[in-house]
């Protein structure tokens, strides 16, 4: 896996000019009266600050924003999201309602190490294992059965959860502080995606408490995302970053997208990086993943061979939790090479696929 690439923090110069007669007269992009270097006040109810100058503080704030069940807006390795804590049912809401979205597209969870995947999700089948090693930290979203023991509320997942580890030093430093965080994209549901901290700030205003500017980013391209929950091989919902030959070489029975109709539209410019990142819900037990200090340590790389991983993982009844159970349905079972119990349970009806394509 690759070394995790500094986030581009570097912006324009943005401060020099006269200062203005009234603050009638002052600059958007000013810092106010009294405030730090690289912190501004971009509103009455917000809060911007610049990551090349104060990042300490920023983050701090943050912080403080996510544990007050706020909304924040941070940059990735793909886009600009909106971030709230992701065991938090009205900090969730917060940050649906800033899109304009509803519960039946919920968003995906972001986490800081990959360590931290057994906590959240039900079993990890082989080639999602391989998928973690080789892209993670990336733009690569995987869906999985919940955890039946979490109780977050993420929408309607169907007692599924998409996480990610973004690829992006400033957003993994604030998740190692916050724990894991429900991201979706920070733009209104329907408008292109923002790669910049202006267009996220211009569309979620005071919605948001605390925006933090690490610059442009990569995108618009999002992440790709491939579904676990039906086949132990994978499914692709959504091309993104990472293609599809990439990721077969690692699941030779990964499916991908249908081919589209020969008379199919082009999407508009901007569409198909926008579209939403719907997600399952979950939630990890709060021992399992609970807040990290900021001066605590950091969970090692890698999937560990955890309790979900190689022991039978809690049945996940659609939506909600349920209890364990012996094997899985044909269709769901791990190959042969996988660890005997790391399927789910035998007989459950498949889950509620109630989560569109997330663009974090």
């Amino acid at each position: 896996m690759s070394d995790v690439s500094e986030p581009n923090e570097s912006v324009p110069d943005q401060l020099d000019g006269p200062e203005p007669d009234s603050p009638a007269q002052q600059r958007p992009d000013e810092p106010a009266p009294g405030s730090a270097e690289g912190e501004r006040v971009a509103g009455p109810a917000h809060q911007l600050f610049r990551l090349a100058d104060r990042r300490e503080e920023a983050i701090e704030a943050a912080q403080r924003a996510v544990r007050a069940g706020r909304c924040i807006v941070l940059p990735t390795d793909t886009v600009y999201g909106i971030g709230a804590d992701a065991f938090s049912a009205p900090a969730v809401q917060r940050l649906l309602d800033a899109k304009r979205r509803g519960r039946d597209m919920p968003p995906p969870v972001l986490i800081a190490e990959p360590a931290m995947l057994p906590a959240l999700v039900a079993y990890v089948p082989l080639s999602a294992r391989a998928m973690v090693e080789k892209f993670w930290p990336g733009a690569l979203t995987l869906i999985f059965r919940a955890q039946a023991s979490l109780r977050l509320d993420l929408g309607d997942t169907g007692g599924t959860i998409a996480v990610r580890v973004p690829d992006n030093d400033a957003a993994r430093a604030l998740l190692r502080h916050t724990g894991p965080l429900a991201v979706s994209s920070a733009n209104i549901s329907g408008s292109p995606s923002a790669t910049n901290v202006a267009d996220a700030e211009a569309m979620l205003g005071d919605s948001v408490d605390v925006y933090l500017d690490g610059g442009p980013t990569p995108g618009p391209v999002a992440s790709t995302i491939v579904d676990f929950t039906q086949n132990p091989s994978g499914k692709i919902l959504r091309q993104g970053v990472v293609s599809f030959e990439a990721l077969r070489e690692l699941s030779a029975g990964l499916e991908n997208l249908p081919e589209p109709a020969a008379n199919a539209q082009e999407p508009a410019a901007g569409q198909a990086a926008g579209l939403e990142e719907a997600v399952p819900e979950s939630a990890a037990p709060a021992q399992a993943v609970g807040r990290s200090e900021p001066d605590g340590p950091r969970p090692a790389e890698g999937v560990p061979d955890g309790p979900n991983s190689d022991e039978s993982g809690p049945d996940v009844p659609q939506p909600d939790e349920g209890e364990p159970v012996e094997a899985a349905p044909d269709d769901t079972k791990p190959a042969e090479s996988e660890p005997a119990g790391s399927a789910p349970g035998a007989g459950d009806p498949p889950p509620d696929r109630g989560h569109a394509a997330p663009t974090i």
